[in-house]
């Protein structure tokens, strides 16, 4: 028979409620009234660590149901002020502290997984599933990793994790000291094999599989870091961390981006490059474009052309695009392609060539094919013989493409 009912009711529970019930009601009430979440509420705070301290040990309990806090003090219990600090109660409890608003934060680790996607995939927009394995506080032990009602404080330091050791060190002379526990090893918990519980066997926490739909927004950029807050490992005592997916873009056969724009390299032939040419663009989202040049329009080698609004969508405004960047390269004929009688007929379709006198002073010699030597050779930043490195500057976001 319970003769006091005052620290049940402080923890909401019972009289003969279990001792994962009472964990459980502290748990809640400890993080509710915590004074870094709520300032005002240290003397609740207080009286809920002391309940706890009371129903939580066997013999006091006992003690207490017997004969309420006078059969306790006259016990030896000395009142509340026999009891830990709160605080230490509550570092005891949840393995150092949690996070509380305005206190130190206690999360569990930030857990990062690479997502290989499309070039379409970031054109068009995808919703990706990732399955992944994550550890979740046990249902059936609530996290503590023992069974019900078992105690699993340390019976050796009970549950400080230290051990005190006196020594005689002369007349009169003693000396304490203090050392961890050689049973919990400073865990402060300790529990027998048998009373571990069966579903998590002690771990407190059981793997889990987990399905996340990673939702790819028209207009992300690879490396772009999507984070899923909480979704990371559970572990007693902590928030659990968060899953951060890190977009990793695969190389296109046909487009290269970059920034909002989209370049595609053309291959024509002179006849084009002289006389206008038509070229079938297929787009990412299966659309065929028809793009023509100006009728006396001559495409020069490494000629870029623009079209405006068929780029990559932007970021979070989707309706605007940038732009779809042409860089043609002019295929020209092999030598020997027209005979040479016929070279004056295609000559004189352009402007006169300029005449060289040759002079008896000059030395006449021919041109070669010309092959690299040691390993060096030399590249030049005109004409078709362009350098990557600044085709591709020229088209960061910040510098416009001209289209006139």
């Amino acid at each position: 028979m319970v003769k006091e009912t005052g620290y049940y009711d402080l923890l909401g529970v019972r009289p003969g409620a279990t001792l994962d019930e009472i964990k459980r009601a502290y748990r809640r009430l400890a993080l509710k009234y915590h004074p870094d979440k709520n300032p005002g509420e240290g003397e609740r705070f207080k009286q809920i660590a002391h309940a706890y301290e009371v129903l939580s040990d066997n013999h006091k309990r006992a003690l207490y149901d017997r004969g309420g806090e006078r059969a306790m003090k006259e016990g030896g219990m000395g009142g509340r002020g026999g009891f830990g600090s709160p605080m230490d109660i509550f570092d005891m409890f949840f393995g150092g502290g949690v996070r509380m608003p305005g206190g130190p934060e206690r999360r569990g680790k930030t857990v990062v997984h690479p997502l290989s996607v499309s070039l379409e995939d970031l054109y068009n927009g995808a919703t990706r599933k990732l399955s992944l394995q994550k550890n979740v506080i046990c249902s059936k032990c609530n996290g503590c990793g023992v069974r019900d009602g078992v105690d699993s404080r340390c019976p050796k330091c009970h549950g400080t994790g230290r051990e005190f050791h006196v020594h005689q060190v002369g007349p009169s002379m003693i000396q304490q000291i203090q050392t961890m526990c050689s049973q919990c090893q400073g865990q402060g918990e300790w529990v027998r094999p048998l009373d571990r519980c069966l579903t998590c066997n002690g771990r407190r926490v059981v793997r889990e599989k987990k399905i996340l739909n990673v939702h790819l927004d028209k207009g992300m950029q690879d490396g772009q870091k999507i984070t899923f807050h909480e979704e990371g490992d559970q572990v007693p005592g902590l928030e659990p961390g968060d899953i951060v997916i890190v977009l990793d873009q695969k190389e296109h056969p046909v487009f290269k981006r970059i920034g909002n724009n989209l370049i595609v390299r053309k291959e024509i032939s002179i006849v084009d490059a002289l006389c206008g040419c038509k070229q079938v663009i297929r787009t990412l989202d299966n659309r065929t474009l028809l793009v023509s040049s100006q009728r006396g329009d001559v495409i020069r080698p490494g000629s870029v052309k623009c079209i405006p609004n068929e780029g990559m969508p932007v970021y979070r405004n989707p309706t605007q695009k940038g732009q779809l960047i042409l860089h043609f390269q002019v295929r020209f004929p092999e030598p020997g392609w027209l005979p040479p009688d016929r070279l004056r007929q295609l000559r004189a379709f352009f402007p006169p060539q300029e005449e060289v006198m040759a002079t008896e002073d000059m030395q006449e010699v021919e041109l070669s094919d010309c092959f690299p030597q040691g390993g060096h050779w030399w590249h030049p930043h005109a004409g078709e013989a362009y350098h990557e490195d600044h085709f591709e500057e020229a088209f960061r976001p910040h510098v416009q493409c001209q289209t006139s």
